[in-house]
């Protein structure tokens, strides 16, 4: 038996007469024992009672009875025994409510839950109901156990039975509309009968109604008729999305227990307009703003304007209007409304939209809105640039946005430009796509100018522009060419002879540095053989020769230096070979 369950009561004992033998003789010895102390002078004690006055511990615990939630006609109870190799046999209840008793001869055991008693599957019910109970109350509930020794043992009033009706509530509102935004609460107060779980009315009930969206009104109190029903007074100027509480508590023989709701207005009945709207640009750039204008009709009134509706007008990420950034507008006369969105930078935009302010409108299933696109800034960093002895302009650049140095610039355009001034005149002569990661590089054929790298208005970024940088080279050319003899006889040397210039102090003027080649190409063939090389002498003329096998043509080239450009080139000669 638990600790907490026996009931004890302790023999006082002499003081001077050692415990364990007095629990260990007989009664007459343990009295005739406290004589002879006595009659020596011993210490005084106090006889122990007899054995008849000290209560035998009870082997039996009784938990408490209680009441199942859910099904008010069950309840249970634990009940056992700490004596070694004994069971419980049998737990009998005694319902008790005034003068009414309801006996119950015996609770089977839970089999999945050991030590523990209840009614299980069979609930009590009304005698209306094909059961024992003859009316709804709390019931005080005495519990008797029985081991397999025959020891038994009663708790008087283990538990209460709340033999009651659990209370529910039904609760809904009519729709409010756009010409009539009214909307009135009502509901069902029913209760469910322990044991049987039939639902019957509960009448003649107040219920506690309120709307709670700020500011709060006032808590109506309507009053449930015959069959449960209740029915509020109307609300007005309600918006959809209002909460309302209802509520209901009771505490007696019949019903016991609290219901209540918390609910949001969710249905009403819109009104369905027509709004057609444009915007004069879709793409906003930094600066910039775009305007919408449009107009509001009513399609239920032959098309006819509406004035003085709300809309609210603003960007969009996806399908999301941005709140802080939209304007409210009102519809004229005539139904129409016009709105400016300005250039928002940092921000990722990709559409417009407009909205209903009042809930009780709706579009349908149109949208409205559209396309708007507003790039961020950008700029341009240089990295690079070159022009090569072949006319060839290459430039390296990064591409970033100026407020989210992290944002993909992948596959955005840079274009590199050129101008004969640096100021006018600006003009593409190559481009490549920017990547996230690397620098960007742009190679066009030039003979130099003033160049800049370009990134045009996209949807993603705005136009940026680098640094205007100058690149330029030496013309050159070769002027006289001449191969000879002519005709030649094979295995001869050809000599090719000509003057290198290069235009300075704006006037052409020979020069003698560098390297030129004499090259072949034979007769039939696609492809020049270079075949000798050399430096012109410090007049600029230029003798180069080799050997002649086949028919074919000769020319000269200049491959130019670190402010040449290679010279374009030179008169071809065609010589026989005899």
């Amino acid at each position: 038996m638990r600790a907490d369950l026996r009931r004890t009561t302790a023999a006082p004992l002499a003081t001077a007469v050692p415990r364990t033998l007095t629990t260990a003789m007989p009664r007459t010895l343990a009295t005739a024992l406290a004589a002879v102390l006595l009659g020596t002078g011993g210490a005084l004690a106090t006889p122990a009672p007899a054995a008849a006055d000290t209560p035998t511990p009870s082997p039996l615990g009784i938990g408490p009875a209680v009441t199942e939630s859910h099904q008010r006609g069950i309840f249970g109870v634990s009940a056992w025994t700490d004596t070694p190799g004994v069971t419980i046999t049998k737990v009998s209840a005694t319902l008790r409510k005034g003068d009414t008793v309801v006996e119950i001869p015996s609770l089977p055991a839970y089999e999945w839950d050991k030590g523990r008693f209840g009614l299980g599957q069979a609930p009590l019910k009304l005698t209306e109901d094909g059961g024992t109970m003859p009316t709804l109350g709390r019931y005080a509930i005495d519990i008797t156990a029985t081991d397999s020794r025959g020891n038994t043992r009663t708790r008087t009033d283990a538990g209460v039975l709340d033999f009651t009706l659990r209370p529910q509530l039904e609760f809904a509102f009519s729709a409010p509309g756009w010409d009539d935004r009214t909307t009135v609460p009502s509901g069902t107060l029913t209760g469910v009968q322990p044991g049987s779980g039939d639902i019957v009315p509960i009448t003649g009930r107040t219920i506690d109604v309120q709307r709670t969206t700020p500011p709060a009104s006032p808590v109506q109190s309507p009053v449930t008729d015959g069959t449960g029903a209740f029915t509020g007074e109307a609300y007005t100027d309600v918006r959809p999305g209002d909460e309302f509480r209802v509520a209901y508590t009771e505490d007696s023989d019949e019903v016991h227990g609290s219901a209540g709701w918390t609910r949001t207005l969710y249905t009403w009945r819109p009104h369905t307009v027509t709004v057609k709207a444009t915007t004069d640009r879709v793409r906003v750039l930094p600066g910039q703003q775009a305007t919408v204008t449009g107009r509001m009709t009513d399609p239920k009134n032959g098309g006819a304007p509406l004035a003085g509706q709300q809309l609210r007008i603003g960007p969009t990420s996806g399908s999301y209007l941005h709140p802080t950034f939209a304007k409210v507008v009102t519809t004229d006369a005539d139904g129409r409304f016009t709105t400016r969105i300005p250039s928002l930078p940092g921000l990722h935009i990709d559409g417009w939209a407009a909205a209903p302010v009042d809930p009780y409108q709706s579009f349908g299933t149109a949208t409205v809105g559209g396309r708007l696109a507003m790039p961020q800034e950008a700029r341009v960093l240089l990295r690079s640039r070159a022009l090569s002895a072949d006319a060839k302009v290459t430039a390296t650049g990064k591409l970033r946005a100026t407020y989210d140095p992290e944002a993909s610039v992948s596959a955005q355009p840079l274009l590199l430009e050129v101008s004969a001034d640096g100021r006018t005149g600006w003009r593409q002569i190559g481009s490549a796509k920017a990547d996230d990661y690397y620098d960007t590089v742009v190679r066009a054929g030039s003979r130099g100018g003033w160049y800049r790298l370009r990134h045009p208005a996209t949807d993603v970024l705005a136009e940026a522009v680098s640094n205007t940088f100058r690149l330029v080279r030496t013309e050159t050319r070769i002027t006289g060419a001449n191969a000879g003899p002519e005709p030649v006889r094979k295995g001869a040397y050809v000599t090719m002879t000509g003057t290198l210039q290069h235009y300075t102090n704006r006037a052409w003027r020979t020069f003698g540095s560098g390297s030129v080649a004499l090259q072949f190409q034979a007769k039939g063939s696609t492809t020049w053989r270079q075949v000798a090389t050399g430096r012109p002498a410090a007049n600029g003329r230029i003798s180069l020769r080799a050997k002649a096998t086949v028919d074919g043509t000769w020319r000269l080239r200049y491959y130019g230096d670190a402010t040449h450009f290679t010279s374009p080139f030179s008169w071809a000669d065609y010589l026989d070979v005899r």
